[in-house]
C-alpha cells in the first residue's frame, strides 16, 4: 500500500482514500479451522483504494498503480475508471469541477 501511495504522490496525486474491506474473486477463498472447526471463508480481506483525479493524468495513475501493485498473482485487484462530474466542499457548499 505505500509503494502504490508513493507512486501516486510522485504524480502530484494528493488525495487518497484507503479502504479495508472484505471480498472474492477467482481466488473464491480457502477452509480455515477455528477451534476444531473447519468453516469456509469465501470474502478475503482486500484494500480498496479510491483516488480522483482530472482526466489528463488517469493513465498516468493506472500505470503508476498497477506497476507497483502486480506480483503476477491472483488476488492482484482490478483498477475501475468511472466518471465524477462534479464535487461539493461539505464545510462551504462550494462546488468544484472533477
Amino acid at each position: 500500500m505505500d509503494e502504490v501511495k508513493n507512486a501516486v504522490e510522485k504524480l502530484g496525486v494528493s488525495g487518497i482514500t484507503v479502504t479495508e474491506v472484505r471480498g472474492h474473486g477467482k481466488q473464491k477463498g480457502h477452509t480455515a479451522i477455528y477451534r476444531g472447526n473447519e468453516y469456509a471463508v469465501n470474502l478475503l480481506p482486500k484494500m480498496e483504494i479510491e483516488i480522483v483525479v482530472p482526466d489528463a493524468l488517469v493513465d498516468e495513475v493506472v500505470k503508476a498503480i498497477t506497476h507497483t501493485a502486480r506480483t503476477g498473482e491472483i488476488g492482484d485487484g482490478r483498477v475501475f475508471i468511472i466518471p465524477v462530474d462534479r464535487s461539493y466542499k461539505i464545510r462551504t457548499g462550494e462546488q468544484e469541477p472533477a
